[in-house]
């Protein structure tokens, strides 16, 4: 994943709402699958199993936050095991086949997850954390963001 992909979703976890957090998790599983594919591609086997590995390590997350008192928990754990193992095996077979299974699951979630956090009116899960401000520069077509200094507290609460 570059630079600017890993400040893109830090800056948004930091903004996001719960059911933002798990469209921004589904986004970030999908980027560790294109990873290891391109990886794969190039021969790249220490890439290949890295991408797996972090894929499964958002799948892990969205497996433990998962509130087994509503009743689609229990499917969507079935869907993420069956995911787990088919990256596993994809792993030891080293073999995008399993992943374009897994992506394809992932990206039907991501979009109903979509969805639903647009009716999700409720308030970022973070707060005091600091402001960042965008827009355009002097420069022809550059984007600069500026942080707000926000104290020594920024993101403990007092």
């Amino acid at each position: 994943m570059t630079r600017e992909l890993k400040q893109q979703f830090t800056l948004r976890i930091t903004q996001a709402n719960k059911s933002q957090l798990v469209v921004i998790l589904y986004e970030m599983l999908l980027a560790y699958i294109e990873e290891a594919r391109d990886a794969r591609e190039k021969g790249d086997r220490d890439g290949f199993r890295d991408g797996i590995r972090k894929a499964r390590g958002c799948l892990n997350e969205l497996m433990t936050s998962l509130h087994f008192e509503y009743e689609p928990a229990m499917n969507l754990l079935q869907l993420y095991l069956y995911a787990n193992r088919e990256l596993a095996r994809a792993d030891m077979r080293n073999s995008v086949e399993e992943l374009e299974h897994v992506e394809r699951i992932m990206k039907k979630l991501h979009e109903t997850y979509e969805k639903i956090s647009t009716q999700d009116s409720s308030g970022p899960v973070m707060s005091n954390t600091q402001t960042v401000y965008a827009g355009l520069t002097y420069g022809k077509n550059t984007l600069t963001e500026s942080l707000a200094d926000q104290g020594s507290e920024r993101g403990f609460r007092v």
